[in-house]
């Protein structure tokens, strides 16, 4: 005995970090957050259930109490993304507040919107994600131009390439850093009416 031997008493190895409990609802918020950052990094494909757990520090035993594969995970990140823009910029409208709260969104979930508009629309089992989106804003759009643009091919036209040039040109802003952004709905704006100009033939 190390007593009897003057040798100091050994302590029991710590043994692998533990995970720290959390409740189920912030485990799973936790996990999706992370999962957002990890398939925003590589996408879909690239991306293991490693990868994930190691970006939010918990075992894949710990996401699978969660998820059930990775596909459920990845069609929850895309769920919780569409929720947090819908919140932000709603669904039903559009008007002067809309391009800014737009912007504004992006900025504070740069991977969720990068997941949503990059990754998923190039992923064919997810891809139904974002057609939704995108009809359902082209939808809206057409509304919108229904003063300023008679019914026809062009209004159709503009009512499908706003909405698109809208998305790309604040994945583009995301990607340069957020230049000026007090004035980026202005810009975009400007671009925007470009289009509307371009379909009245003005």
């Amino acid at each position: 005995m190390a007593a009897e031997t003057g040798q100091p008493a050994r302590r029991p190895s710590a043994g692998p970090e533990r995970v720290r409990r959390l409740p189920r609802a912030e485990r799973r918020e936790q996990i999706l957050g992370a999962a957002t950052r990890a398939f925003a990094r590589t996408g879909f494909a690239a991306t293991g259930l490693d990868d994930v757990a190691a970006e939010a520090g918990v075992t894949q035993v710990i996401l699978y109490r969660h998820f059930a594969s990775k596909n459920d995970l990845y069609r929850a990140v895309l769920h919780r993304a569409c929720t947090r823009l819908a919140d932000t910029v709603g669904t039903d409208g559009y008007d002067g507040t809309s391009l800014p709260a737009l912007i504004c969104a992006a900025a504070a979930d740069p991977d969720g919107f990068r997941l949503l508009f990059r990754h998923a629309a190039r992923e064919p089992e997810f891809r139904d994600v974002v057609d939704t989106i995108r009809t359902a804003s082209a939808d809206v759009t057409d509304r919108h131009l229904a003063d300023a643009i008679p019914q026809g091919p062009w209004r159709d036209w503009a009512a499908r390439l706003v909405p698109t040039l809208t998305l790309e040109a604040v994945l583009t802003w995301l990607d340069l850093d957020q230049p000026d952004p007090e004035n980026a709905a202005d810009h975009i704006g400007r671009a925007i009416h470009g289009v509307i100009q371009a379909a009245r033939g003005d």
